[in-house]
């Protein structure tokens, strides 16, 4: 594995190598990435390190590189990125996904991620998440539970 000293100091590995392990999706947008693209193409490959200098030299552990499109990368700038829920999915008051992620994959324990109105909404919203987070999250494996509450049901992810 060849690593290159970043901007910042910290190591950084090789497209090839984080888009290997990223199974050559971007991890913002789930789409596929094409290695044969340009690094200058809007949907070629780009390394988003997932952290802004400021909060690199706050967190204890740090962050891995992630394999992202050059649009997607350059839109979410210098920022917290976010993983929105996809639009085909009907939840209601859902939780920020890769913040719920990262506190599951270091305390562990479970959090409640969104309400649905029936249960098949619940269970195909579950199944979306958990297959997205086991991504975000390759060395963490999450579960979900569908529970009744007052009238519709609560999705709760559980690491």
């Amino acid at each position: 594995m060849s690593l290159v000293v970043g901007h910042y100091g910290l190591s950084v590995s090789t497209i090839e190598e984080i888009g290997e392990a990223d199974g050559w999706r971007c991890w913002l947008c789930d789409e596929p990435v094409d290695p044969t693209m340009s690094v200058n193409d809007p949907r070629g490959a780009s390394i988003d390190a997932r952290s802004t200098r400021k909060k690199a030299k706050k967190k204890a552990r740090s962050l891995p590189e992630r394999l992202a499109h050059r649009d997607c990368n350059t839109g979410k700038g210098n920022t917290e990125a976010v993983v929105q829920w996809p639009e085909h999915l009907f939840v209601v008051d859902p939780a920020v996904i890769i913040q719920s992620a990262e506190r599951l994959a270091t305390k562990g324990g479970r959090e409640a991620m969104a309400r649905c109105p029936t249960s098949e909404d619940a269970n195909l919203a579950g199944a979306w998440l958990v297959d997205r987070v086991s991504r975000l999250e390759p060395g963490v494996q999450f579960a979900f539970r569908v529970e009744p509450a007052g009238g519709q049901f609560l999705l709760v992810l559980s690491a």
